[in-house]
């Protein structure tokens, strides 16, 4: 009776085990399958975006915005990263460029707004496009003014560092000749000066 207790114990504790490992891969697949589902929301998003941009018109146009902008604040935000980890001194930058990120993700949900209401809409409203034009000028001018100031120190320490290189290359070069030998400069110089006074009348 022992015996088929103990197997019963046995059986329950591996059903146990065999239960816990399924949930916790159920629990990982709903994980994966919520971060597919928002990727693949985005990915819809963005070739929406583009499939509206190669149109003519006001809303084809500000879809063509949208996609400058994301681009610009990606690009800013890769010449940022690099910095970082090159371990460069970026001040209060990257919290510069988190508000920045989150301006144009407010600028972008707002054209995206005004492209939609333009495309189901005959009336146009110039003024707004006219602000939206302006507001997309000025993000789009911090994310270049951002990026030239990057580029600018990646210069710096990169000039720096090619001008340490070839003060280390000249030492090393210098002290991989071989220093003549005092003994062989005086037997040069005897051996001259006894050319010299035969050479003499």
């Amino acid at each position: 009776m022992t015996e088929i207790g103990e197997v019963l114990v046995i059986v329950l504790v591996i059903l146990a085990f065999l239960l816990l490992v399924a949930g916790v891969g159920v629990y990982l697949l709903v994980k994966l399958g919520k971060k597919a589902a928002v990727k693949a929301r985005q990915a819809t998003t963005r070739l929406t975006t583009h499939v509206n941009a190669m149109g003519t018109g006001d809303a084809a146009e500000v879809e063509r915005l949208r996609l400058d902008l994301r681009r610009e604040v990606s690009l800013t935000r890769q010449a940022v990263e690099q910095a970082q980890r090159q371990g460069w001194g970026l001040g209060d930058l990257p919290r510069l460029l988190a508000d920045l990120t989150a301006q144009a993700d407010i600028h972008d949900e707002q054209l995206g707004m005004y492209a939609q209401q333009r495309r189901v809409s005959p009336y146009v409203d110039h003024a707004t496009l006219n602000r939206l034009r302006e507001h997309q000028a000025k993000l789009t001018a911090m994310c270049a003014r951002i990026r030239a100031d990057l580029l600018s120190d990646q210069v710096h320490h990169t000039g720096t560092g090619i001008a340490d290189l070839s003060s280390r290359t000249d030492l090393e070069i210098e002290a991989r000749r071989q220093a003549p030998d005092p003994l062989d400069q005086i037997d040069e110089l005897y051996r001259r000066t006894m050319e010299e006074r035969k050479e003499q009348p």
